[in-house]
């Protein structure tokens, strides 16, 4: 079973740093796209920051500048440090990942979704 397990978050004061890991597990082959994505309270998901195998990034307007998306391929491994934190940074922060799932003799490609880390600021 394939899963992906976020950690990192927390309450956090303003101005401060969090950085979030999401760890891919079970039996994957490789990993492609991998980012995060967050829903505050009342609003719909969005696009926090998202990063290919290359390295190559893509930042939502809010993170460019304070969070940085960074991954390990060997690990399937993706982080988000976020720095100088703002009241409106409070959300579920979820990970998501394109997969290459092991099925068989063949593999698969599947996105996946973790269940959320919560970053609060106080």
């Amino acid at each position: 079973q394939v899963q992906l397990v976020e950690s990192g978050g927390g309450l956090v004061q303003a101005g401060g740093s969090l950085r979030l890991s999401c760890v891919a597990s079970g039996s994957i082959f490789s990993s492609g796209i991998m980012g995060w994505y967050r829903q505050a309270p009342g609003r719909q998901r969005e696009l926090v920051a998202t990063i290919d195998r290359g390295g190559n990034t893509n930042y939502a307007d809010s993170a460019k500048g304070r969070f940085t998306i960074s991954r390990d391929n060997a690990k399937n491994t993706v982080y988000l440090q976020m720095n100088s934190l703002k009241p409106e940074d409070t959300a579920v922060y979820y990970c998501n990942a394109d997969l290459f799932r092991r099925d068989g003799v063949s593999t698969r490609l599947m996105n996946y979704w973790g269940e959320g880390t919560l970053v609060t600021e106080v």
